[in-house]
């Protein structure tokens, strides 16, 4: 049984059931001891007696990896027609649904397809996502631009899974591109200006892997070159493509040799020719017949075995510690959060919320007294608009009402002067009347008198 130790120092030495017991043994003894003199003669080391059972820890992790399955997502970059369809389904011995891309695409779009896969016991979901209409507009100059946004958007979306309260990464469906396998046109000259401004573009983001299509295009000689002329035009131009890993001695050697043969050359074919006794993918010419996993003929199985077989979970991990925490990086600083303060000192998240939030609400007291300032700016501008126009108002009132009186006084003048000119008619009027019936007065009088002359 393993005894308990003190407050001050708690380890454990590591048990090993079979023949290194003692050299192991040994050597968690000389650790303890090690570990008893730096802390004190307070420290008590308790060996094991037997077999505990935590080197069974690797096996719990196999086993629950097993069990949730794996993700591996894939972005095919490449002109249209250069076969990322039919290598996609070579690579995977399956036949992928989708429906073929024309050449009269307006722009690039990304279409992705997710599956389930499965080999032994090991779940697969794979990713494909294809640039449909990439290279075929005439102007290329933003070509690369829907790729990029498309990368940071997967990146988004897991970043935004992560900053939850409740987070639920385990059941996450990690969309994040894994490998980016750039399909190169078998030109056999060199690279086109396309191909090394989205290569640059996206080799801080995504692990590129670049392979020449349909390689059976171009002759041996010729594809050496081109391999060589490839890689010199990276090298020259800055753009960073996956390395395969050489740090672990069990796969050094082999990916020692695979990096080697960059960009790997690789012919694509699901259909199966009868070759010797054997059923082969290959490719049926008239002059002859081009084996995809003869290594003879093209670098299918290299790409097949760094790919899948070897490096996928190096791949895996360099998308989430490398690309992803680049971006995780970028973004957190835009948003403020600093692992530091101006002296270098450590500085919590707590601390940097509350800066940050102080410094929200600094801002917004700041908006909003300005706000303030606008608002008695814009209405002391409306009162003196307003006034200017009671002024105008006023005065248009004034103008008027001086017509009006200067119009009244004109026609109480005219109504005067009317007035003076019917009194004098009316005098006159009267006047002619009373001459009128003196007249008839007179004149009855006279003929009154010759009546009475002829009477007598």
């Amino acid at each position: 049984m393993i005894g308990t130790w003190s407050s001050a120092v708690s380890c454990a030495v590591a048990p090993v059931a079979a023949a290194p017991v003692a050299a192991l043994a040994d050597a968690g003894a000389m650790a303890a001891t090690d570990i008893a003199r730096q802390v004190g003669e307070g420290c008590r080391t308790v060996p094991l007696a037997g077999h505990v059972g935590f080197d069974s820890l690797p096996d719990q992790l196999v086993n629950k990896s097993v069990s949730q399955g794996f993700s591996f997502n894939i972005l095919c970059v490449g002109e249209t027609g250069l076969g990322k369809s039919t290598l996609m389904d070579t690579l995977f011995n399956t036949k992928f649904e989708g429906e073929p891309a024309t050449h009269t695409q307006p722009g690039v779009q990304l279409r992705s397809n997710t599956y389930d896969l499965q080999e032994s016991n090991v779940g697969l979901k794979l990713t494909i996502v294809s640039t449909v209409g990439f290279g075929d507009q005439i102007n290329k100059e933003d070509s690369y631009k829907p790729i990029v946004e498309f990368i940071d958007a997967q990146f988004e979306a897991y970043l935004q899974e992560e900053l939850k309260i409740r987070r639920v990464l385990h059941a996450y469906h990690d969309s994040r591109i894994h490998a980016c396998l750039y399909f190169i046109a078998p030109t056999g000259h060199s690279l086109k200006s396309l191909d090394l401004v989205t290569m640059k573009k996206l080799d801080s983001k995504v692990n590129i892997i670049p392979i020449i299509a349909k390689s059976d295009a171009i002759s041996k000689s010729e594809l050496t070159k081109f391999k060589i002329k490839i890689t010199s035009e990276l090298v020259s131009n800055g753009v960073q493509i996956y390395q395969f890993p050489t740090d672990d001695e069990s796969v050094a050697e082999i990916n020692g040799t695979m990096n080697a043969h960059l960009p790997f050359a690789v012919i694509g074919s699901t259909e199966e020719l009868k070759i010797g006794n054997k059923m082969m993918k290959a490719r049926q010419y008239p002059w002859g017949t081009v084996q995809v996993e003869n290594e003879a003929h093209c670098d299918f199985v290299k790409l097949r075995e760094m790919l899948i077989r070897v490096n996928m979970e190096d791949l895996r991990e360099q998308t989430h510690s490398r690309h992803y925490e680049l971006y995780r990086r970028c973004k957190l600083e835009e948003m403020g959060f600093k692992d530091t303060d101006p002296d270098s000192k450590p500085f919590s998240l707590q601390e940097t919320y509350e800066a940050k939030r102080n410094e929200f609400l600094g801002e917004l007291q700041k908006k909003e007294e300005e706000m303030r300032q606008m608002f008695v700016q814009r209405v002391k501008e409306k009162e003196a608009e307003l006034k200017e126009a009671e002024k105008e108002l006023h005065e248009k009132f004034d103008r008027l009402k001086k017509l009006h009186q200067d119009e009244k006084k004109k026609l109480e003048d005219k109504k005067k002067c009317l007035d003076d000119e019917v009194n004098a008619f009316k005098q006159r009027k009267t006047a002619a009347e009373l001459l009128q019936s003196q007249g008839s007065q007179a004149g009855g009088s006279q003929t009154l008198k010759r009546d009475k002359e002829k009477k007598n």
